[in-house]
């Protein structure tokens, strides 16, 4: 398939039988095809996920397809806003074993087989236990493989200044999206509508896809990819070593005694990642600026960053709804047809990816037209922007949420609504976020900024997570009183970060 988009090359100098992709270096091709089936498999259990967990349940739709684990809307929202923390918590020590132990190219493979059988395990019946053993695989995998396919992408290229890298960037992430946008149309509608195990077994062959993909496509990579960049001393592997061991022998003990007293439940696992998805992003951010041997200069930009990770934190936090809290309410709530169309509600998972798709180059050619005219708004304004458009999609909600108390179902147009006002403010501050990261990095850590973005993701799903989880409280983050607490918390973050620019501008130094 990759060949099939590939052309000759066109670069002065290059040797008649190299091709390329679309002018990039091919190894490209090969990564494209490999983060787009991953994504399809990702995308597709995610589209899943919740309505698979509320099937059977107190709060699943009247007349849908059964056989699901029956769990009500909070303790369904609770693991997955875990789940998603754990991905991204997930890919820094990814990243770490791809510098330190593999090398980006062998850890992408140990991810994709891993992501492979976690979808596997899914596919199994069995109730709860496969299902969060397949759970935790594909989170582990997705984690490894985050942030090293995207090193390998920079490694094709001659060094930062290569003026083809922008552009293979984008190109990759095409890739994302694509497979973003059809993994819901297959995967959700198989398992939604024939079985749920057949569905997550869709996203195993689709990983299995991307992985040959990457397996037969290696060669085309850049021999960087293979090099471990800091490989561990003999010493420091065996510390590692005996501390993985020690706290893998500490946790087996501890649940193994919980369990056999027949104290365990879902909550002593669920709980406890929550707090660490918290307290891990706050711990780094805090050795990060007591380090002394960060300058004057790199000590306030990274006071300036906390802002940004702060704001991002809270963002992604009702961002990430949209695949739980909405998706929940399409799937009870909304008609399941439009124009005499009937689609199933793991479909509203398609319309992020297809606005993205749509809006980027817009949005790409606005900011350049903007910075033409001297007028581009700063990366903190981007920012401001963000927290409101991600507040108005939530004051958007209620609108909805008011008239679905009876029981005729809403027009589905109103979760496009949501879903289009959120992709605005994922523009304004997703692509600013990882640029203003890798800008105000202090030189020591340059190789982990990018980790410590994620953890924002992290950050706000845990927070989500924490709020849901009925064994703490259990704020029904379904109803008008919580949606609109969250807007107004997003309206008041963003008029915060605005009022304070002057003052994160003065932070940030010679960043702009």
């Amino acid at each position: 398939m990759a060949s099939s988009l590939t052309k000759d090359s066109a670069r002065p100098g290059t040797p008649g039988p190299e091709r390329t992709f679309f002018g990039h270096p091919r190894g490209l091709a090969t990564l494209f095809m490999t983060e787009m089936w991953e994504r399809f498999s990702f995308y597709g259990m995610r589209a899943l996920l919740v309505v698979y967990l509320l099937s059977g349940g107190p709060d699943a739709k009247k007349g849908s397809m059964g056989g699901g684990l029956g769990m009500d809307l909070a303790t369904t929202t609770a693991i997955y806003s875990v789940y998603l923390s754990m991905v991204y918590l997930l890919a820094m020590p990814g990243g770490w074993l791809g510098d330190r132990v593999w090398g980006p190219r062998r850890t992408v493979a140990i991810a994709a087989v891993t992501i492979m059988a976690g979808h596997l395990v899914l596919a199994l019946p069995g109730g709860q236990a496969p299902f969060f053993a397949g759970l935790a695989l594909v989170a582990l995998g997705s984690g490894l493989l985050k942030a090293n396919i995207s090193t390998m992408v920079g490694h094709l290229y001659d060094g930062p200044d290569d003026p083809r890298r922008d552009g293979g960037f984008t190109i990759f992430y095409m890739g994302i999206n694509m497979g973003a946008f059809f993994a819901p149309l297959i995967i959700g509608t198989v398992g939604q509508q024939v079985s749920w195990h057949l569905g997550f077994g869709l996203a195993a062959v689709g990983m299995g896809i991307g992985l040959i993909a990457f397996l037969l496509g290696t060669r085309h990579l850049s021999p960087q990819s293979n090099v471990v960049p800091k490989p561990l001393a003999a010493e420091e592997r065996t510390a590692w070593l005996r501390k993985g061991l020690l706290w893998l022998i500490v946790a087996t003990v501890f649940y193994g005694v919980v369990g056999l007293t027949g104290h365990f439940t879902l909550n002593w696992a669920m709980i406890p990642l929550t707090v660490i998805g918290l307290v891990i992003p706050a711990g780094v951010l805090i050795r990060i600026k007591r380090d002394k041997e960060l300058s004057d200069v790199e000590q306030s930009k990274m006071t300036g960053y906390i802002w940004f990770f702060v704001a991002a934190a809270v963002f992604w936090m009702i961002y990430d709804q949209g695949g739980s809290t909405v998706q929940a309410f399409g799937e009870t709530k909304a008609a399941g047809s439009l124009l005499g169309f009937d689609f199933p509600s793991s479909w509203y998972q398609s319309l992020n990816p297809v606005f993205i798709m749509a809006l980027a180059p817009v949005f790409a050619w606005i900011w350049l037209w903007l910075n033409r005219k001297g007028k581009e708004p700063s990366t903190v304004a981007k920012f401001a922007a963000a927290l409101f458009f991600i507040g108005v999609s939530f004051f958007f909600f209620l609108l909805p949420l008011g008239m679905a108390d009876g029981d005729t179902p809403v027009s589905p147009m109103w979760l496009v609504g949501i879903y289009l006002i959120q992709t605005v403010g994922e523009l304004c501050l997703s692509p600013v976020g990882l640029s203003v990261t890798t800008k105000m990095a202090p030189a020591k850590y340059a190789s982990q900024m990018m980790g410590v973005w994620f953890l924002a993701v992290t950050a706000g799903d845990s927070v989500t997570g924490l709020l849901s989880n009925p064994a703490v409280g259990g704020v029904d983050l379904s109803g008008t009183g919580a949606v609109a607490v969250e807007a107004v918390l997003a309206a008041l973050a963003g008029i915060a970060v605005y009022m304070y620019r002057r003052k994160v501008k003065a932070l940030m130094g010679d960043v702009h």
